[in-house]
């Protein structure tokens, strides 16, 4: 009798738990059922060259935009169901927490008060950016360390003003400060040699350098002086959409690290590599838990492409940003890039 009830408690358990499971496999949340009914992906973006902007045709380009696609590959299959609402910087916060968009990329940069105030949330790092230093090759600065007593165009009032007066405090250094209202004009009186550096986020110093006069004739020195991690954000409240975005950033970066890209996509799934086959969802059900399909990080490299190949195409050497990866290089090439494996 005792060995009867025991085991009719341990299969009733073992039943619970296999219900619970299954319930987890077909729980649809808030975000992603909405999308599923709608039939696309709706995403905030800001009009920023290399990460949001129209082409000639009018269709959306850049780092950011691609992500979204990339999103939109993981959950519909088809990267051309992520739709795009452009937004202020005042604008993107309110718009997510009203539901207006899905998904936010490369909002404002990763702190603790946008953390915790916003009830918003950061799925992962997509860019690690920081303040750095653009001057001009023909003075052959090394680094920042070269550039004691420069003059150093800023524009006033932001945490560059500040980050730059500590740096030089710091290292008991001298500069002269050039502040100026905006970047623009601060970015101007550089290009006019009214100063022999111009600081800002290096990804926005890539994009300046494009517009000056003569863009090949300036660099951005390697050092940085600040974090500025930039990533997706998402409502806080909805656990399933969080991993759903955090695990498509996730799957790029693996994609990249275990070579399989927009280019071999198909070619991967008859690898015998586990991890590969884990990934592409060859083998093991790890898109239950998510909501999605067995073949959603496939769907991300065949549509869109791993972490490598959207950066490339929009910021890297073969795009008119000519960004080095950096800090933005795999873990395991001297870089901050680093995901969990799907399993």
């Amino acid at each position: 009798m005792i060995r009867r009830t025991a085991f009719a408690v341990l299969a009733a358990f073992a039943g619970a738990l296999f219900a619970l499971s299954a319930g987890a496999q077909t729980d649809v949340g808030p975000t992603l059922a909405q999308i599923m009914k709608r039939g696309y992906l709706t995403c905030g973006v800001s009009d920023t060259p290399g990460f949001a902007q129209r082409d000639g045709a009018g269709e959306w380009r850049g780092f950011d935009v691609d992500f979204c696609r990339a999103v939109a590959s993981a959950v519909l299959d088809d990267p051309g169901k992520a739709r795009f609402v452009e937004l202020s910087q005042k604008e993107r916060a309110g718009a997510l927490q009203a539901g207006a968009v899905d998904l936010l990329v490369s909002a404002s940069p990763w702190t603790q008060a946008r953390d915790t105030s916003q009830k918003l949330i950061y799925a992962g790092v997509f860019l690690h950016d920081g303040q750095g230093f653009l001057v001009r090759r023909q003075r052959n600065l090394a680094s920042v360390q070269d550039l004691d007593g420069a003059s150093i165009c800023i524009e006033q009032g932001t945490p560059y003003e500040l980050a730059v007066a500590d740096f030089f405090r710091a290292r008991k250094a001298k500069y002269d400060p050039k502040l100026f209202p905006s970047l623009e004009d601060a970015a101007k009186a550089y290009d006019g040699e009214k100063c022999e550096a111009l600081t800002a986020d290096v990804s926005t110093l890539h994009r300046v350098r494009i517009g000056l006069t003569a863009p090949a004739d300036h660099a951005v020195l390697p050092d940085i002086l600040s974090k500025s991690p930039r990533g997706p954000l998402v409502r806080q409240g909805d656990d399933q959409w969080l991993n759903i975005v955090r695990w498509t950033l996730f799957a790029m970066i693996d994609a990249e690290e275990l070579e399989v890209s927009k280019a071999n996509a198909d070619a991967a799934l008859s690898s015998e590599n586990p991890q590969i086959r884990r990934l592409l969802g060859v083998d093991g059900a790890h898109g239950d838990d998510l909501g999605l399909s067995q073949d959603w990080a496939y769907r991300i490299v065949k549509h869109v492409g791993n972490y490598a190949d959207v950066f490339e195409r929009n910021l890297g050497q073969g795009a008119p940003y000519a960004m080095e990866r950096r800090l933005n290089a795999l873990w395991n090439k001297g870089g901050l890039m680093y995901a969990p494996p799907v399993r």
